[in-house]
């Protein structure tokens, strides 16, 4: 059984139900990573005008996580979630996990959403189970090695820096363990796929296949943000989100209205962001290290 049951999710959950008028917070307590996606810029500091995943206003400390909760529910009751999405990887260090394990402590009624790349997933799930984690989304991008080279540079996996098909062979490997690990322990799992229709195009269905075999609850896919490695290639239109959602959905569920959260979005979906009334009012020198 899982530790939510989906249904329950849905209702709760403002990621798995656009109507239910729930909140969120993402608490960016992840300074490092262990992966090096072609398309991804993660940033801290400098203001909270860019709308996107690895953004980040500032990092705050694991252990003072609860406080940031508090302050957050005084201004947004309706917030049911609380989510460590980065702006680095939330198992690439020890961050997340200590700063889940004060939530559970002190709010416990809230959904605890943690979002990774998967590199660690099968060897730290147990640490998950024991910080109660209820939903896990794992970010899976290919499932054909070669086809993940031209979206990831590399991986640093156990000290060591591989890169090409050899890295997207572990990685893979990984997250599709690890998604099946996660299933079966009772956590609701989702699966994220950044969408380069001119490299991952024709790919998304076998992902969707393959992680939907391995006990994913629901697949979404990211139309892809041309910056970094990638700013030449192109962002899918809505044609084609379209056929490749059909494409997906013989295979497992799909939602269709996820937004590019940043790594210290509060609030509703749609809503006033208080991500900069939460963090920057509160901090006064910037965490970082790792």
């Amino acid at each position: 059984m899982k530790i939510r049951e989906i249904g329950e999710v849905k209702n709760l959950h403002p990621c798995f139900n656009k109507g239910n008028n729930k909140g969120r917070m993402h608490l960016p307590v992840c300074p490092a990573c262990n992966i090096q996606c072609k398309f991804c810029e993660r940033k801290i500091g400098g203001g909270d005008a860019e709308i996107r995943p690895g953004r980040a206003a500032s990092l705050i400390r694991p252990e003072d996580a609860g406080d940031y909760v508090a302050e957050a529910l005084k201004l947004c009751p309706e917030i049911t979630v609380v989510g460590i999405a980065g702006p680095g990887d939330t198992l690439a260090t020890d961050h997340a996990l200590r700063a889940f394990r004060v939530i559970d402590a002190r709010f416990p009624m809230l959904i605890k959403c943690m979002s990774t790349n998967g590199l660690l997933l099968p060897e730290r799930i147990d640490e998950l189970v024991e910080a109660r984690i209820n939903t896990l989304t794992v970010t899976v991008n290919a499932v054909n090695p070669a086809i993940l080279s031209r979206l990831c540079s590399g991986i640093v996996y156990h000290g060591k820096f591989y890169e090409g098909e050899e890295a997207g062979l572990i990685l893979i490997r990984n997250q599709l363990d690890g998604i099946r690990l996660a299933s079966k322990a009772g956590i609701v799992v989702k699966v994220n796929a950044v969408f380069a229709p001119d490299i991952n195009g024709g790919h998304i269905k076998n992902i969707a296949k393959q992680v939907g075999r391995a006990g994913a609850d629901i697949f979404n896919i990211i139309p892809l943000i041309p910056q970094q490695e990638l700013q030449d290639q192109r962002a899918p239109n809505c044609e084609e989100i379209d056929s490749v959602r059909t494409a997906a959905e013989q295979y497992v569920p799909v939602f269709k209205h996820c937004q590019h959260c940043r790594a210290d979005a509060v609030g509703l979906l749609g809503g006033q962001d208080l991500g900069s009334r939460i963090y920057q009012e509160r901090v006064k020198d910037t965490f970082s290290h790792g």
